[in-house]
C-alpha cells in the first residue's frame, strides 16, 4: 500500500514549510518516488528470508521454497512443511525457526495483519513479537506496506546519515539524536524517512 505519490508531496511541501533543509534537498533531488510493498504474511516471510543475504540469493530461497512446500501467500504451507523441506529451500535453522513463528503467530490469528492496532507503537509491538522481526523490519513494514505517515525508522543507518547531512551536522547523530530531531517533523515522518534515503541514494551517484 505505501504511500502515494500526492502524499508524499504533499507531506514534502509541510516539511519543505517548516525545515529549510527540506527545501534545499528538494531543490537538490526533486520529489522521491513512492516505495509499495504488499500488505500480509507474504511481505513479512521475505522480510525474514532476505535477512543478511543478497537480493539474488533471497529471490532464490522464496523460489525454491515456493517450489517445494507451495502458495507462500498461506502461511500453513510453512507450518506444515518439514524442517528437511525448509533446509532444503535454503533456510538455515535460524530462519526455519522464525519463518515458523510468524506462520504459527499469523495461523493462529494472534497476529492479524489485516487488521493491525491504529497505534504505530502497538502494531510495533504486535509485529516484533514474531521472531526475527525487529523493530526496523517493523516499522519498514507499517511504512511500506501499510503506509503509516509518521513511521520513523531513526535507527536506519541511511536515515542517519543524511539527516546530518542534510541539517549540517559534523557527524553522523546517534539513533536517539535522530529521533529527537524529528519530533518537529511529525505527523510527516515516513516521508521524511523516504526522502532521507532517496537523498542518500543521489549522494551516491554522485560519489
Amino acid at each position: 500500500m505505501g504511500l502515494s505519490a500526492d502524499q508524499l508531496k504533499t507531506a514534502m511541501d509541510a516539511l519543505a514549510e517548516r525545515e529549510p533543509a527540506f527545501a534545499a534537498g528538494l531543490a537538490r533531488v526533486g520529489y522521491p518516488e513512492p516505495r509499495i510493498s504488499a500488505r500480509g504474511y507474504a511481505t513479512l516471510l521475505r522480510t525474514i528470508i532476505g535477512q543478511q543475504v543478497s537480493t539474488k540469493a533471497a529471490q532464490s530461497v522464496w523460489h525454491k521454497l515456493e517450489g517445494i512446500v507451495g502458495d507462500l501467500t498461506d502461511p500453513a504451507n510453512v507450518t506444515n512443511a518439514s524442517d528437511e523441506q525448509l533446509r532444503e529451500a535454503g533456510l538455515s535453522r535460524q530462519k526455519a525457526g522464525y519463518a515458523r513463528s510468524l506462520s504459527a503467530l499469523v495461523t493462529s490469528g494472534e497476529l492479524d495483519l489485516v487488521n493491525l492496532p491504529a497505534d504505530d507503537e502497538e502494531a510495533i509491538a504486535k509485529l516484533v513479537a514474531v521472531k526475527g522481526i525487529g523493530r526496523w523490519s517493523a516499522e519498514i513494514y507499517l511504512l511500506f506496506a501499510e503506509g503509516r505517515l509518521d513511521i520513523w525508522p531513526a535507527g536506519d543507518l541511511a536515515v542517519q546519515i543524511e539527516v546530518g547531512r542534510l541539517l549540517g551536522l559534523e557527524a553522523r547523530p546517534s539513533e536517539k539524536l535522530t529521533r529527537d530531531l524529528a519530533e518537529a517533523w511529525r505527523p510527516h515522518r515516513g516521508a521524511a524517512a523516504i526522502f532521507a534515503w532517496f537523498h542518500y541514494q543521489s549522494d551516491m551517484k554522485v560519489i
